[in-house]
């Protein structure tokens, strides 16, 4: 019964780590997650922007290993919080200040289709089949690639079309 109402609040709140190390260990991993997350899974994010779906995760993570007791103490998992809340916010700000930068933070549309003419190696570049970009021509009811001007697939992973004039 002793073990139901003993609590353990010096380990509960004080670090049993280095301050600096966990914000280093924050800051390693959602920089290499981001970069990894940017340049190979652009079309895999869907409609969520790549830095929501790292936060998230990552969030998720630390937050679990200072529930859990893998850190000693909340203020752990409450450092690591916050540094990789702070390197979201810094990556946004630092593409949204300087537009040199934008490339890393906000990719550009890479063409699909021009002049109804289907950019293959694009496409090869992307992973995706020409299947794929018919099935999200028709959700956007256009039935045929020579319907179109220009499809782009923008920097979330959507593909945008523009239709030729008629």
């Amino acid at each position: 019964m002793e073990k139901l109402f003993s609590v353990k609040w010096a380990e509960m709140f004080i670090p049993s780590h280095a301050i600096l190390d966990i914000m280093v260990r924050g800051t390693f991993m959602y920089l290499s997650l981001f970069i990894i997350l940017r340049f190979f899974l652009k079309r895999q994010t869907g409609e969520v922007g790549i830095a929501d779906l790292l936060v998230i995760v990552l969030i998720a993570d630390a937050a679990q290993n200072a529930m859990a007791a893998e850190y000693k103490s909340v203020t752990e998992g409450i450092v690591l919080v916050g540094t990789i809340v702070f390197w979201n916010i810094a990556v946004d700000w630092l593409g949204y200040t300087f537009p040199r930068l934008q490339w890393l933070t906000r990719p550009s549309p890479l063409c699909l289709i021009r002049n109804g003419q289907l950019n293959r190696r694009n496409m090869r570049r992307e992973y995706i089949t020409e299947e794929e970009l018919m099935a999200e021509l028709r959700q956007q009811g256009v039935s045929s690639p020579e319907e179109v001007q220009e499809a782009y697939m923008e920097g979330d992973g959507r593909v945008s079309v523009v239709k030729k004039d008629r």
